[in-house]
């Protein structure tokens, strides 16, 4: 049989489950109904722009691996898509984001307060959600992802233009920022499917490591692909002072004259931060030569593809299925896409 690239196979899994994710589009516009005709624009603005729904798609597929297919995955699904739409309205708010998925970035239209609120008005949707589908479990997992998205945001910002951040640190900003929710969209779809405690947590398991890929990926993409590509501006990760794997496996590889020159990017870019305006004055040419020359970007890709393996040994022992190669398909794609 031939190896289909992973997009290939990743967008025949998404066409496959296509009326389940119509399902979810629709679940979650119910939820944006609102005494406020504001919420409706704000947030119908940011779930207009599209996006993967590759938490829906797996927290169905994580269902229908476990033997479960019916409509409960759909509103824990949404839940989860709803939730991760919220942290995108507060991130660009935090991030000072002038584009997202290739428009204006809701804080930019709306303003921070506008875009901060409706973000809110998304989290309570998406927890009313779980609430109604009344699995402790459930609910347990969704209080935890927030708390622990929360945590890793704060970390990032405890952190950000230090030159001087650890592998370690950067783990755990993503593990929480990142990961916690594609685990948390596959572990539900587990726990619905009512599999043993051991089970769910391999599924479990399976999305933390496609998650941490994903990221890996995410942030290799960001000195990698253009604008037109990404939806957003290249580089907005260095503008904004995140020191994510590319740049940090390259501080680690490089001189002492070259690493105090990236420290004085990311304070000239900490200064940017108070004056946007400011921000294309930065020179980024050196430091892009110097993770280029130190490998940061092929490096931070063989960092995700040991993680994308660590995925595909965690569902290892569940039976072949369609919805167990579809997830493999997914976690491909998560190392392999080039948006």
């Amino acid at each position: 049989m031939t190896q289909l690239p992973a997009s290939a196979s990743f967008l025949e899994a998404v066409e496959r489950i296509a009326p389940g994710l119509e399902q979810v589009e629709r679940a979650m516009r119910d939820q944006l109904a609102s005494a406020s005709a504001l919420v409706g624009d704000v947030c119908g603005h940011v779930l207009g722009a599209g996006g993967k729904r590759i938490r829906p798609a797996l927290t169905l597929l994580a269902g229908e691996l476990c033997g479960y297919t019916g409509p409960r995955c759909i509103q824990v699904g949404a839940a989860c898509e709803l939730l991760h739409t919220a942290t995108l309205l507060h991130d660009d708010v935090v991030d000072v984001a002038s584009m997202r998925r290739g428009q204006a970035a809701a804080n930019v239209v709306w303003g921070n307060r506008r875009a901060i609120l409706g973000g809110d008005f998304l989290y309570a949707r998406a927890s009313s959600m779980i609430v109604e589908d009344g699995d402790h479990d459930v609910l347990q997992v969704f209080a935890d992802a927030i708390r622990s998205m929360a945590e890793g945001e704060l970390l990032q910002l405890e952190r950000s233009f230090d030159a001087s951040i650890t592998e370690r640190h950067y783990f755990s900003v993503i593990e929480r920022k990142s990961a916690v929710l594609l685990s948390a969209a596959c572990e539900t779809g587990a726990i619905v499917a009512g599999v043993t405690r051991a089970e769910h947590r391999r599924v479990r398991d399976f999305g933390h490591e496609l998650g941490i890929a994903f990221q890996l990926r995410d942030d290799a993409l960001d000195y990698e692909a253009r604008e037109a590509t990404l939806g957003k501006r290249p580089c907005a990760d260095l503008r904004e002072g995140k020191v994510t794997l590319p740049l940090l496996l390259a501080l680690k590889r490089c001189s002492p004259d070259e690493r105090d020159l990236v420290a004085e990017l990311l304070k000239d870019a900490a200064r940017a931060a108070l004056a946007p305006e400011r921000s294309e004055a930065i020179d980024l040419a050196p430091t892009l030569d110097i993770v280029g020359r130190y490998r940061g970007v092929s490096d931070t890709v063989r960092r995700a593809e040991r993680h994308l393996a660590r995925a595909v040994a965690a569902i290892a022992p569940f039976a072949d299925c369609r919805a167990k190669q579809d997830l493999l398909a997914a976690a491909r794609y998560a190392v392999l896409r080039d948006c």
